[in-house]
């Protein structure tokens, strides 16, 4: 999968294999077999060329990487517990870009900040993040996540 991302075209058992090759022995059967799995999953779509097939991913590593996080968010008795635990496994980079996001999602702010929300205020119940002072465990306490 990640080589038809990086590429972001349609390609063949072929391109793969021969790209994979590059990095290590593997069969062309094998390559055509996890294409042919990951049709059959909807996570690449194929067109007929001749007697082969064109896999085109159906959708971006960045929806799919958004899709597992609102699963994974979605199944908690407690979701802003889990934003705050996972804002607080965030390195400073990832920060950045988690504020970055939010801007161009709330676009212009033309109004006074309001009350926190629930959510907000169900969050303040969850554990501090990692580093805070009321928590100076390292991420090596945690299984380096």
């Amino acid at each position: 999968m990640s080589r038809v991302w990086k590429w972001n075209r349609p390609v063949t058992v072929r391109e793969v294999l021969e790209d994979l090759q590059k990095e290590r022995s593997i069969a062309y059967t094998t390559v055509m077999t996890v294409l042919d799995n990951l049709h059959q999953k909807g996570w690449v779509r194929r067109e007929a060329e001749g007697r082969a097939y064109r896999y085109e991913a159906v959708s971006t590593r960045a929806a799919y990487a958004a899709a597992l996080m609102n699963d994974a968010w979605s199944q908690s008795d407690n979701p802003a517990a889990a934003l705050v635990a996972f804002f607080g496994m965030m390195s400073e980079e990832q920060r950045r870009s988690l504020t970055d996001a939010v801007r161009i999602v709330q676009g212009p702010q033309t109004q006074e900040p309001t009350e926190p929300s629930e959510s907000a205020e169900a969050a303040e119940g969850a554990e501090p993040r990692q580093g805070s002072p009321e928590n100076p465990a390292s991420a090596q306490d945690h299984g380096g996540r």
